[in-house]
């Protein structure tokens, strides 16, 4: 480990130009040491890959390439993790940017506050068309000792807005092999551990929507996405329940029993009937540790046994549609 270095870790698939932006990010920082590791998640483009080769051979002392089969984008960077150097640990996606104070502030901000393992500030979202929201995106204007129990209903920052002391992401260990939510379930980890956070009132990312690929992006009916949604709900539950929320935290535990229960009609609908059941009792079972309502979940468990999973998954999903759940 180096002392006081940020390693910035981005994964990438087909985005050569967004890549060249967001590393260019990076190097306008007003802060050294930095180290950039560009993780190549198997791109098929050709221009990606030859992009980030190029971006290294200008910035050799800075920038590093390296390559894996395609894995998704919590394997590249666990990839990327594992070679970094730093002290301090960024996670950049390829389609966002950082502000050039970022470093300065976050680095700043928890070396004043020994006790936090993360350091946070203002996201900045920038729609497709251009336009900017003038406030700070999700919950990211608001000052929070720590991440639970507001982050196991929402991930109120994005992916570039934290800085992470390397020690936690050690303590967290690897980030898993989802490719959906996997970002939501690691910081939920993390969570898990009760450090505090320290908190930067400035803007210091631009989170930017376009109109390329984005994994976020999907069906409902889809089943892979829906498999997916179910095992990392799942993977959160179980660190909520390691971090004592059931009684520290009833009311957040209750909103994620309500989430588990839309998840498992979705699931239902999609012809999953396996992770509708399943999902269904990790919801009657949050449901009363956090002391909320779950005659419709008995209701529905009824029904689904009378008439089939994704009858009545299909079925609920048009009620949600029609109420206007989502």
């Amino acid at each position: 480990m180096i002392a006081g270095m940020v390693s910035t870790i981005i994964p990438v698939f087909n985005r050569p130009t967004l890549l060249a932006e967001a590393v260019a990010s990076v190097l306008q920082q007003n802060y050294r040491p930095i180290e950039i590791i560009v993780v190549d998640d198997g791109s098929t483009d050709g221009a990606t890959l030859a992009a980030a080769h190029r971006l290294a051979a200008t910035n050799p002392d800075v920038v590093k390439v390296v390559t894996q089969k395609n894995s998704g984008p919590g394997a590249a960077r666990e990839h990327g993790r594992l070679l970094a150097r730093g002290e301090f640990i960024q996670y950049l996606d390829s389609d966002d940017v950082l502000l050039p104070s970022k470093f300065e502030l976050q680095v700043t901000a928890l070396r004043n506050a020994p006790l936090a393992d993360v350091a946070y500030g203002k996201t900045r979202y920038r729609h497709a068309d251009g336009r900017v929201e003038p406030g700070a995106w999700k919950g990211s204007g608001t000052l929070k000792a720590t991440m639970f129990p507001a982050f196991l209903n929402e991930r109120w920052w994005d992916t570039p807005n934290p800085l992470y002391r390397a020690s936690v992401c050690q303590k967290a260990g690897p980030w898993s092999d989802l490719r959906l939510e996997e970002d939501w379930e690691y910081d939920c980890r993390i969570a898990a551990l009760g450090g505090a956070l320290a908190w930067v009132p400035e803007f210091v990312c631009e989170v930017r929507d376009h109109g390329g690929d984005r994994l976020c992006r999907g069906s409902s009916l889809d089943q892979v996405r829906m498999r997916t949604r179910a095992r990392s709900h799942t993977m959160i539950w179980h660190h909520a329940m390691r971090a004592g929320l059931p009684e520290s935290a009833p009311d957040a535990v209750g909103r994620f029993a309500r989430s588990l229960f839309l998840l498992s009609r979705q699931c239902g609908a999609a012809g999953l009937a396996d992770e509708s059941r399943q999902l269904l009792a990790l919801a009657q079972l949050a449901a009363a540790e956090g002391r909320t309502r779950k005659i419709d979940m008995r209701l529905y468990a009824f029904l689904a046994a009378c008439v089939g999973w994704r009858v009545v998954g299909r079925t609920a999903a048009w009620l949600d549609r029609t109420r206007g759940d989502r």
